[in-house]
């Protein structure tokens, strides 16, 4: 096995080596479940799905982990705009995230921690750095507790960056920071605007976790204090990832040898985001589009490539698709065979995704062009195996994430509306639990409230 991978943090094409013989620990930073998962958030679990299974099929059991970001301050204000638990916002958005993730055949995770069942992991470690004289408690009363950046001499590492010209973190008041850039590990609960419900007890007092410690101390408990591989979308390497690192590597963690990092998808040159307004959310695509025909065009491009998006570019993916699909069903039943020496080639160097497509394609013209294709059928279905896109997969269904996809979607979606409108009913807000039936009796599903609880079905 001759796998290179780049390391962000070094710069270069490094040989993977794992620490372990046989064996990859892997932990990607999931989402902040603060709304519905647009294109550009399935990109970074499609392509790190793609590193999981290419690692699997080179001869590695891998433990692969991703969080949830369930407690966060943009999930305290929406949910407060919205009028409605904090944590209600949460588990919906999750079970939206799930019904996107099944749509695109990405693998469930070894284990998937939420940052709320890890308090006392994130506790730990921050006292933990406090006795090392790498964190303090505000001397304002807020019972807020910072890492202190300078009294780590490898801070900005990651990012390549010198303190003195990093931006000052915006994650509480500076006021009872020494440092402009030092960031928070603990925020203390404020009574007058945030539910008793979004603080837990310290040493400080209420309050809850910062982002940064929340993945520093669940990829600790499941991975242990020195693993293979951190991975996320490219805007987290700073502050988030550098971030994480300095913390751990202050607490004495060796943590992550390899830092990777999937690029952007834009729209008008501009990343896809919730702020931006741009987003194109995953059930609205796939009315138009297939969900194993849009990870295609997601796995197509190589992870460390920006993909400027349009319905254009996706149709012609489609189409490309499609034509694989059609020279399967020419060349019959056929069990996946190996892949090509190219096709591994291709993988090895980075996850050439770009080279392996194209390795992909060649053996598609060459079966067409043979009298007997089974044996190219069954390289092609290898290397579709590898990249999640074999239609024969029991995941996509008999569609090929069509209708039966579809429908799994739906459900959970109208299964997330019907636990906001029980929610509704118990606090007995009965204007926004007719509001929610209305809503989807437009939508042409009917609710019915039986002694079981909610029924629902297509009107």
């Amino acid at each position: 096995m001759s796998i290179r991978l780049y390391d962000t943090a070094t710069r270069e094409v490094r040989d993977f080596a794992p620490l372990e013989e046989g064996k990859a620990g892997v932990y990607v930073c999931g989402l902040t479940v603060q709304s519905e998962p647009h294109v550009g958030h399935v990109r970074s679990a499609v392509n790190f799905d793609v590193l999981r299974r290419w690692l699997t099929h080179r001869g590695l059991e891998v433990s692969f982990i991703r969080n949830v970001t369930d407690i966060d301050d943009k999930i305290l204000t929406k949910a407060a705009a919205q009028g409605r638990p904090w944590y209600n916002l949460a588990y919906d958005m999750k079970r939206e995230l799930d019904a996107a993730y099944a749509a695109l055949n990405v693998l469930p995770p070894t284990y998937e921690p939420a940052a709320t069942g890890h308090v006392p992991e994130m506790l730990e470690l921050i006292e933990h750095l406090i006795a090392k004289g790498h964190a303090y408690a505000a001397e304002d009363g807020s019972g807020d507790v910072y890492f202190d950046v300078r009294s780590w001499p490898s801070y900005g590492e990651l990012t390549h960056q010198r303190i003195d010209d990093m931006e000052a973190a915006e994650d509480a008041d500076p006021r009872g920071k020494r440092d402009p850039r030092d960031f928070a590990l603990w925020k203390g609960w404020k009574k007058a605007t945030e539910p008793e419900t979004a603080a837990w007890p310290s040493p400080w007092g209420p309050g809850r976790p910062g982002w940064h410690i929340e993945c520093s101390a669940m990829a600790g408990k499941y991975l242990g204090q020195a693993f293979d591989i951190h991975g996320g979308g490219v805007d987290l390497r700073f502050p988030h990832h550098e971030n994480e690192l300095a913390q751990s590597r202050a607490a004495g963690h060796g943590f992550a040898s390899y830092w990777m990092h999937n690029a952007w998808i834009t729209t008008a040159g501009e990343k896809m985001s919730k702020s931006l307004g741009n987003s194109l959310l995953i059930p609205s695509v796939l009315e138009r589009f297939r969900g194993i025909e849009l990870r295609y065009y997601l796995v197509a491009a190589h992870y460390r490539s920006h993909v400027e998006f349009s319905f254009d570019s996706l149709e012609e993916a489609a189409t490309g698709f499609q034509r694989i699909e059609a020279f399967l069903e020419r060349a019959g039943a056929v069990e996946p065979g190996e892949v090509p020496d190219a096709f591994a080639a291709a993988m090895d160097d980075d996850l050439g995704t770009p080279a392996a497509m194209a390795v992909l394609f060649d053996t598609v013209r060459e079966g067409n062009k043979a009298t007997d294709p089974t044996g190219h059928a069954a390289a092609v279905r290898a290397m579709l195996a590898v990249l999640g896109l074999d239609p024969a997969d029991p995941a996509w269904g008999p569609t090929g994430g069509g209708d039966d996809r579809m429908s799994a979607v739906v459900d959970a979606l109208v299964s997330g509306l019907l636990e906001q409108r029980a929610t509704a009913r118990a606090e007995k807000d009965f204007a926004t639990s007719d509001a929610i039936r209305d809503r989807l009796k437009e939508a042409g599903v009917e609710i019915t409230d039986t002694p079981d609880g909610q029924k629902w079905s297509l009107a």
